[in-house]
């Protein structure tokens, strides 16, 4: 079975982006690195994108190539000792996809994510049964022991619109996941009820795009754009799809994205009117 692969924190993006904006400076490419250094081509890559943790020795023979000195040397090592902490990280979690604990570890130290689903209440404000009920129908072939690892994970997630230093929440969903009946009626009358009582916190805003608006961005599919407390660590786009779980970082990604929640966020009804809906969708349910 091959080795689980190093989980990217936002210590470790920034040590890879540094580096990489190191060696552009220098104006050297990968193949001048590997020549002066001896460090290969594609080992190179995969610290600059942060695939790895690069080891201490490796940063150490980059730094001389690229002429860096104190005080910013000492800052970029301590970044590399920093590397790899994962306060949030649970024994369990090991045994999760690489991109879903990639994905908390960044949105626990956001300081914004903007959210559009277009086909179930964002995770942030799941209650336990809609999550164990949304997570068994999206993986139908997992086993109780792998829906209870995945429903524990999203359930301490949800701690960070709680944490003393809040996450600022933006959700917008379709109508079509408020009229969704998922775990049966009680599971969906809870789980609105919770939407509307969570959605009172001052650093959650929840939004609803009507059927009546009509075709609108979000149908695309959804997403989540985070950006962090340092103007260092840029916006990050992150993306869940059945073929493969993308994180999108270029600029030109994330002003598109950006926008596109813009455009959605002002098709969408009020917060109250959104609030309103919820519960009025609440009371339809058998």
């Amino acid at each position: 079975m091959p080795a689980k692969r190093q989980t990217p924190t936002i210590r470790l993006r920034r040590l890879s982006g540094e580096l990489r904006r190191l060696r552009d400076v220098s104006s050297l490419t990968r193949e001048d690195v590997e020549a002066r250094t001896g460090i290969s081509n594609v080992t190179l890559y995969r610290i600059e994108s942060a695939r790895v943790r690069p080891q201490r020795r490796t940063v150490m023979g980059l730094l001389d190539l690229y002429g860096v000195v104190d005080p910013q040397r000492a800052d970029i090592l301590a970044l590399l000792r920093q590397a790899d902490e994962q306060s949030w990280l649970r024994p369990y979690h090991a045994e999760l996809p690489d991109e879903y604990t990639a994905y908390i570890s960044f949105e626990s130290e956001a300081r914004g994510l903007r959210n559009y689903e277009s086909l179930f209440i964002p995770g942030l404000l799941q209650t336990e049964e809609y999550a164990r009920a949304v997570i068994k129908g999206m993986r139908p072939t997992a086993s109780n022991s792998e829906v209870d690892r995945w429903v524990q994970a999203r359930m301490e997630r949800q701690g960070v619109i709680n944490r003393e230093n809040p996450l600022d929440l933006w959700a917008i969903i379709d109508e079509a996941a408020l009229r969704r009946t998922v775990g049966g009626g009680k599971v969906m009358r809870d789980q609105l009820h919770q939407l509307v009582q969570l959605a009172e916190l001052p650093n959650v805003t929840f939004q609803v795009v009507p059927f009546r608006a009509g075709s609108h961005p979000g149908m695309k599919g959804s997403f989540a754009l985070m950006d962090f407390p340092d103007p260092a660590d840029p916006a990050l786009v992150y993306i869940e799809s059945l073929g493969g779980d993308l994180f999108l970082e270029a600029e030109a990604d994330v002003q598109r994205h950006a926008q596109s929640f813009d455009h959605l966020r002002a098709m969408a009804l009020s917060p109250e009117a959104s609030a309103s809906l919820a519960m009025s969708v609440a009371t339809e349910i058998n």
